[in-house]
């Protein structure tokens, strides 16, 4: 008979699995959907059609970098020794920064799309 120990290790790893698997998708489906706005911005070359293409490109990455973070965290925490822990401290340090600076981007892309939506006075 298994240990509830070993259960907990194979629910583990669906967790992650299924976490990943997330991941990949919302990756995928922003792929879809940056690659119809890119689209949009050959009939309307601007720079007010490519940043809203970026920035839904970049929501869609922010959310599966926080997926993928799950995932090391689950798979870590179930069987956790130094070294896992020390990957995953820099994994997450790692996404950490580019979920920051992602999300700086999406702030200043989304002023400036909303800066170029506003009529100029005058």
């Amino acid at each position: 008979m298994m240990e509830l120990s070993n259960y907990l290790l194979i629910l583990v790893d669906w967790i992650e699995l299924l976490a990943n698997l997330i991941s990949v998708l919302i990756i995928a489906a922003g792929i879809v959907v940056a690659s119809v706005k890119v689209l949009q911005t050959v009939r309307k070359p601007d720079l007010l059609h490519y940043n809203k293409a970026r920035l839904a490109f970049s929501r869609y990455l922010v959310i599966a970098l926080e997926f993928q973070l799950a995932a090391d965290i689950v798979k870590t925490a179930a069987d956790p020794n130094w070294t896992d822990l020390g990957i995953l401290a820099v994994v997450a340090l790692i996404r950490t920064f580019l979920n920051f600076f992602l999300q700086r981007e999406m702030k200043e892309e989304e002023r400036e799309v909303e800066h170029a939506g506003k009529p100029v006075p005058g």
